[in-house]
């Protein structure tokens, strides 16, 4: 098992699983809760990063860094989720962090919510 997966008991009367179920649905509530700090401060970066791209007139789209950061997102990657899988979440990271990049170049655009 890998370090820090949860094991799954269960007990002939199904307590033991109620409160194992319990444990996962907060283990996973604080996992979101990283994620959601750590999306963010990645949001951080990129936006700093779209700074300075605006400032040394670079583009905002550059396809050669999205591979390699797909690349190295599916390199490591242990599982249990897919490579397929784990590209397909990079590349909508990628698209979040690339509107919210033009979105500092471009203040005032049309997003919707731009809490």
């Amino acid at each position: 098992m890998r370090r820090g997966a949860a094991r799954w008991h269960s007990s002939a009367h199904g307590e033991g699983q109620r409160m194992t179920l319990a444990a996962l649905r907060r283990r996973i509530d604080e996992l979101d809760r990283r994620l959601v700090e750590l999306l963010n401060e990645r949001s951080q970066c990129a936006l700093e990063i779209g700074r300075l791209k605006q400032q040394e007139h670079l583009p905002l789209y550059q396809p050669d860094r999205e591979r390699e950061v797909l690349e190295n997102a599916e390199r490591n990657n242990q599982g249990p989720l897919t490579n397929a899988a784990i590209r397909r979440l990079f590349e909508r990271i990628i698209d979040e962090a690339r509107s919210a990049e033009r979105l500092a170049m471009h203040p005032g655009g049309d997003e919707k919510d731009g809490r």
